[in-house]
């Protein structure tokens, strides 16, 4: 069912409260002792769950491998992307890992919304000038040695017909460079809720969250093949 106009207004008030709340309390982490990734994690849980219950979207996550994280060990999640709404059904699916995205700088110019996305441990990548994205790259390393998990969409953006883009490079050579083990995974409905481009939000959709085989990026040399294996899985696991 299409969103009404008076609907669609309620969806926007809560999307902009939602986000400012967790982006306020984040900011606001140095002056609170403990964990503050801990309360990230929760912050952007609690988020994800208000967004997808906002329109009524449920979801059903299918996981038979039985794909875990170990500690110790560093783990890119790397799906197909075509609506605003996979980053908060990946957050809802994979609850037990510390989940950041890799994301556009300009993300991080948003008043409010990028100081906060800096200060959760988000991580910045600049497309347009090489040598930054190089030291980019060298910090989301860090990161992952500090026990994050990243969340990579290797089209680098949505695509408007739900069949997969062109994957860029950048994400595979951070995984053969680190040694990681890469989780493919494929969302299947999130585009009926919101397609890319539009404001005319679908309520009660349902969405499918395939998680497939890991691939360990340390058995590839040459991140073209590595590559071309994601692709596949990713393929299979979000076509309908």
């Amino acid at each position: 069912m299409k969103a009404t106009t008076l609907q669609k207004l309620l969806i926007f008030i809560k999307i902009i409260y939602s986000t400012l709340r967790i982006s306020i309390g984040t900011i606001f982490n140095p002056y609170f002792r403990g964990s503050h990734r801990d309360r990230d994690n929760e912050r952007l849980r609690w988020w994800a769950s208000y967004l997808l219950q906002s329109i009524n979207f449920t979801f059903e996550i299918f996981n038979p491998h039985q794909v875990k994280f170990e500690p110790g060990k560093r783990y890119i999640i790397m799906s197909n992307h075509n609506s605003h709404y996979d980053i908060p059904l990946l957050l809802m699916a994979f609850p037990s890992t510390t989940l950041r995205m890799l994301a556009k700088k300009e993300l991080f110019r948003t008043p409010i919304w990028g100081r906060g996305l800096k200060a959760a441990e988000f991580i910045s990548i600049d497309r347009h000038d090489h040598n930054q994205a190089l030291k980019d790259m060298e910090h989301a390393k860090e990161k992952m040695e500090s026990g994050i998990t990243l969340w990579i969409a290797p089209e680098g953006k949505r695509s408007r017909t739900g069949e997969l883009l062109e994957f860029k490079k950048g994400g595979f050579l951070l995984s053969i460079q680190t040694d990681a083990t890469i989780i493919p995974v494929g969302i299947r409905g999130a585009m009926n809720a919101l397609p890319p481009g539009a404001l005319d939000f679908t309520l009660n959709q349902h969405a499918e969250i395939r998680i497939g085989q890991p691939v360990n990026a340390s058995q590839y040399t040459k991140k073209e093949a590595l590559m071309e294996v994601v692709r596949s899985e990713i393929h299979n696991l979000s076509k309908p």
